[in-house]
């Protein structure tokens, strides 16, 4: 059998995983970032469809039912959704009586929704669902792990919240 590199030459080195050399914390966003996108799989067949909804109908439902009235552009800027989705998404969830106009008396601009009865009651439905999926996310995690991770997400969640311009005023 012959070898196909000369004597002398150096083995081609393996494929450079693209993170290595990467700051720490960037390599930690790409993993957040990842997680963001690989979490959707598991919320759209555990909770979003058996609840007949559309991914993004779920996150709306979701936003409203945890934050309360929500503009359409407020949660265009927490779901990281396009406008015009979310406004196609709130006129459907309108038609089916899961949404309802809010008012806002500070603000006669604004536009809010918020949940109707129907809809605070599929929100209330949500919650055994996303129990389900959760622990199938985290059955490798023990108490103090799933502790720290949550400890973890709720200071990042608020320091993004904090330095936001778009939720200011």
């Amino acid at each position: 059998m012959t070898s196909r590199t000369k004597p002398g030459t150096a083995l081609p080195e393996p494929p450079r995983n693209a993170m290595d050399g990467v700051d720490e914390d960037a390599a930690l966003l790409v993993d957040l970032l990842k997680l963001a996108t690989f979490v959707s799989n598991p919320m759209r067949t555990g909770v979003a469809e058996p609840l007949d909804l559309a991914p993004t109908d779920l996150r709306i439902i979701l936003a409203l039912g945890g934050e309360g009235e929500l503009a359409g552009h407020e949660l265009s800027d927490i779901m990281g959704v396009p406008p015009m989705n979310v406004s196609r998404a709130l006129v459907a969830l309108h038609h089916k009586g899961l949404v309802e106009p809010g008012e806002d008396l500070r603000n006669r601009r604004r536009k809010p929704f918020r949940l109707s009865a129907a809809g605070r009651a599929l929100f209330d439905r949500t919650v055994p669902a996303m129990a389900e999926v959760s622990r199938q996310l985290f059955t490798d995690f023990n108490a103090r792990d799933r502790a720290a991770f949550r400890r973890a997400a709720g200071r990042l969640l608020a320091r993004m919240v904090q330095s936001d311009p778009s939720r200011e005023g």
